[in-house]
């Protein structure tokens, strides 16, 4: 049943944001968002209260968001927000992402990186990864810096992590086994 309202939420937001003509940036901005969401705990915890008004979170939103979302992103999730569904909202966006992509017939690729990545390198990661699991790739890039350097990917249920931090980790391993 939850699965079946987020999916619902998801593919309404999806058509707001395809009618719109904003798709990609639209569901980009939400996807970072609900990344930061999840990250961020007095986020979540002040969206979530029941005890806040439906307002006083769109407001919160809004100062959080303005001026680096478009009006359409910072709407949709006001509108999420105002029906109850704060604490669905990540799962809501990841639904959009995956109808965004399944009508582009893409799969959806999260890269974690230290650093920002230029148009040059997401076309290179885009290629890699498309070669790497058979399947057209729509990037989303989240800027990390507990990565330290290097990338992980996540596509689906497959990861790969080719991140300092995990390679450090392995030769600690092999250090203290050997």
């Amino acid at each position: 049943m939850a699965d079946a309202a987020i999916r619902g939420y998801a593919t309404a937001l999806f058509t707001v944001a395809q009618a719109e003509g904003a798709l990609d940036q639209i569901s980009d901005e939400l996807f970072r968002f609900a990344r930061t969401m999840e990250r961020e705990i007095r986020l979540r915890d002040a969206l979530v209260d029941p005890q806040l008004p439906a307002e006083q979170k769109s407001k919160v939103v809004e100062e959080l968001l303005g001026g680096k979302a478009s009006p359409h992103t910072i709407g949709l999730i006001g509108f999420v927000i105002a029906q109850g569904r704060a604490r669905e909202l990540p799962a809501i966006i990841d639904a959009l992402v995956e109808v965004a992509a399944e009508e582009a017939q893409k799969a959806v690729a999260e890269v974690r990186s230290a650093v920002p990545l230029g148009e040059t390198e997401r076309d290179r990661l885009r290629a890699a990864i498309a070669r790497a699991t058979g399947k057209h790739v729509d990037v989303k890039v989240l800027v990390d810096p507990s990565v330290v350097g290097g990338l992980m990917v996540r596509v689906g249920d497959v990861v790969f992590d080719g991140t300092v931090r995990r390679r450090l980790q392995l030769a600690k391993e092999h250090l203290e086994r050997g």
